[in-house]
């Protein structure tokens, strides 16, 4: 019959090993969010992805896009750099906005010279799904990864291997824009992001009206768009983006004006970047 020191003993070498485990599970736990939050930063690390292109060969892609940035999409600075991608980037629209160094991996045909791209829109399905990191560029930045005279013959390969990098999105000379979307009301009022320097990418968004001091939680509707049912809702309104990567902060101040319009577009004199 064993012993109450025995007895003792084999709960105690059960507990620590308990312990032991849990924490082992904690700590790779711990290193995956790590990797994963690090994978979701700009950084230095390369990580593989699969290619393809789609709209005319030397075009800018597509119109509009599930970001739901619409005429944007054509004109610089986002003409002939927008992209689609997998869900895994896309991450049901908060992942719109961001930027992405992508560049090719055979030296036959391709450069060493990686090209920018900005997430526009998504692909769900085929090669996008299933969990695979996969680039559809338009067909202009496709091109562009090719060593000169190039681009035709990379673009007649189809579906390539790519690695890319997040990159801090730069907008020159531009400042964040609130574009007010159409339908919107003193009832409901959606908004979008434009020109968003650094990560890109919006975690959450708050407005504020001229006569309060409380900061009012936006909704994610859709792609790159938030939304806040209330009211009836008074401007001037002030808004508080938070990055959905690093969760950095900026608050633009009375930027929408008391006499807003729908499809107006308000430009702030902020970005993330001087």
């Amino acid at each position: 019959m064993e012993s109450q020191c025995q007895v003792r003993q084999h709960y105690s070498s059960r507990l620590v090993a308990l312990l032991v485990s849990a924490l082992g599970s904690l700590a790779v736990s711990v290193v995956a969010e790590q990797q994963q939050l690090q994978h979701s930063k700009a950084d230095l690390h390369w990580y593989p992805a699969t290619g393809t292109w789609y709209g005319d060969p030397d075009g800018d892609g597509s119109d509009g896009g599930a970001c739901g940035y619409g005429s944007l999409v054509d004109v610089r600075p986002l003409r002939a750099r927008v992209g689609a991608v997998s869900p895994i980037l896309f991450k049901n629209g908060e992942g719109c906005g961001a930027c992405y160094k992508v560049k090719c991996l055979d030296t036959e045909i391709c450069s060493r010279r990686a090209v920018t791209v900005i997430v526009t829109d998504e692909c769900p399905g085929g090669v996008c799904s299933g969990g695979r990191t996969h680039f559809d560029l338009s067909g202009a930045a496709f091109g562009r990864m090719a060593v000169s005279g190039e681009g035709t013959q990379l673009r007649n390969r189809g579906l390539i291997p790519l690695t890319y990098r997040r990159t801090p999105c730069k907008y020159r000379e531009k400042n964040i824009a609130f574009h007010v979307n159409e339908g919107s009301t003193e009832y409901w009022l959606s908004l979008l992001v434009e020109f968003e320097d650094g990560d890109g990418d919006i975690g959450s968004m708050h407005i504020r009206e001229a006569t309060s001091s409380e900061w009012l939680e936006m909704t994610h509707l859709w792609g790159a768009n938030w939304c806040i049912i209330g009211g009836p809702l008074k401007g001037p309104f002030s808004v508080k983006l938070t990055t959905l990567s690093t969760g950095k902060t900026l608050s633009a101040r009375d930027v929408i004006p008391r006499n807003w319009c729908p499809k107006a577009t308000y430009p702030s004199r902020l970005n993330f970047f001087p």
